[in-house]
C-alpha cells in the first residue's frame, strides 16, 4: 500500500474514531514556559514511575490495577507535572541499543495505557466493540520527540517492526513518516507478553531494563504460556490465547506459533502432546476479556 492510500486510510480512520492528530496527553500547561531538554536519564524516570507504580497501585503479579489510588498518588502527580510533558523533547534516536529501545518503548506503552485509562475515566473496559478499540488505541497518545505516538502507533509501529495493525491493510507508517526510523527489527515477538492493554486477558505489567530485557522477556513469555495454554487431547485441540491468532503472521503462521508453545512450556505433558501431534492439532482460540484490569472491579 502507498502512501497516498495510506495517508487517506489515516483521515478515514481518525474521522469514524474521532482521533484529533493533535491530540496528546503530554500537553504542556505553559507553553510559553522554556522548554525542559530531555536525554537519555527520563528512561530511568519512567522506570522509577513504574516502580512505584508497581508498589502502591499494582497488585504483585501485575495483573491488576487500582486506577484510583494511582491518580491521586503523588507518584502520578509528579509523573504528570514532569516527566510526560519531557518526554517531547526526547529524541528516541538516543536509544544506541536494541536492549535500550525495546526497554523504552514497553515501559511507555505500558505507562500510556494507565494514564489513558485514569485521563479518559474509564472504569469498565477501554472498548466494547471492536471501534471503540481501535478509538481508544489510536485517540491515547503522546508527544515524544515532537511527534505524535499512539499507543499503536508504539505497538504496531515501533515495537512491531511497522507491520501494522493486524485488522488494518498496510503497515502502521508510510515511507515518509520521519518515526519510520524508530522501528525495531527483527521483531522480537516476545514483545506480545510485554504489552498490558488494560484488560483482563492481558499479560501482567511488568518493569523492564535493558540490562535485562532478555530476560524479562523470556519469563514473561514463558509464565503466559504456562498459564494460559490449555490441551484438549480428546479433540485434538490446543486452546490459547487470540494474542496468538491477531499476531499468528510475526510468529510465522501455525508452525511457528506450535515452535514458540514448545520452546516456552515446561517439560510437562502438554509439551509432549504438542510435538507429538504437532502436524494434526488444531487451534481454539479463547475470546478475550476486555474488561478493565481494575483492582476494583475484581
Amino acid at each position: 500500500m502507498g502512501d497516498r492510500l495510506l495517508n487517506l486510510r489515516e483521515s478515514l480512520l481518525n474521522l469514524v474514531t474521532g482521533t484529533r492528530p493533535d491530540d496528546v496527553l503530554n500537553e504542556i500547561d505553559d507553553p510559553g514556559s522554556p522548554s525542559k531538554e530531555a536525554g537519555i536519564e527520563i528512561t530511568g524516570e519512567l522506570k522509577r514511575f513504574l516502580d512505584m507504580a508497581k508498589i502502591n497501585a499494582i497488585d504483585e503479579q501485575g495483573l491488576y490495577v487500582d486506577y484510583d489510588s494511582l491518580r491521586d498518588s503523588p507518584t502520578y502527580l509528579e509523573y504528570r507535572q514532569s516527566c510526560s510533558p519531557r518526554l517531547r523533547y526526547f529524541n528516541p534516536a538516543v536509544l544506541s541499543s536494541r536492549e535500550q529501545q525495546l526497554a523504552f518503548w514497553i515501559n511507555l506503552y505500558n505507562t500510556l495505557i494507565m494514564d489513558g485509562v485514569i485521563a479518559k475515566k474509564i472504569t469498565h473496559s477501554v472498548g466494547s466493540n471492536p471501534l471503540r478499540l481501535l478509538a481508544f488505541f489510536r485517540q491515547t497518545a503522546y508527544n515524544v520527540g515532537g511527534l505524535r505516538m499512539s499507543c499503536d502507533d508504539i505497538e504496531h509501529g515501533v515495537l512491531r517492526g511497522n507491520r501494522g495493525h493486524p485488522m488494518l491493510p498496510g503497515p502502521q507508517f508510510p515511507t515518509s513518516d520521519t518515526r519510520i526510523a524508530w522501528t525495531i527489527n527483527p521483531v522480537d515477538v516476545r514483545i506480545h507478553f510485554a504489552l498490558n492493554c488494560a484488560g483482563r486477558s492481558c499479560p501482567p505489567i511488568q518493569v523492564y531494563t535493558p540490562e535485562n530485557i532478555d530476560a524479562q522477556l523470556d519469563l514473561a513469555a514463558r509464565n503466559f504460556v504456562n498459564a494460559d495454554l490449555r490441551v484438549d487431547s480428546e479433540g485434538h485441540k490446543v486452546h490459547l490465547s487470540a494474542i496468538f491468532s491477531w499476531f499468528k503472521s510475526d510468529f510465522g503462521g501455525q508452525s511457528g506459533v506450535i515452535d514458540f508453545l514448545i520452546e516456552h512450556l515446561p517439560e510437562d505433558d502438554r509439551k509432549t502432546w504438542l510435538i507429538e501431534h504437532r502436524d494434526t492439532l488444531s487451534f481454539q482460540y479463547k475470546s478475550y476479556d476486555w474488561g478493565l484490569n481494575s483492582s476494583e472491579l475484581v
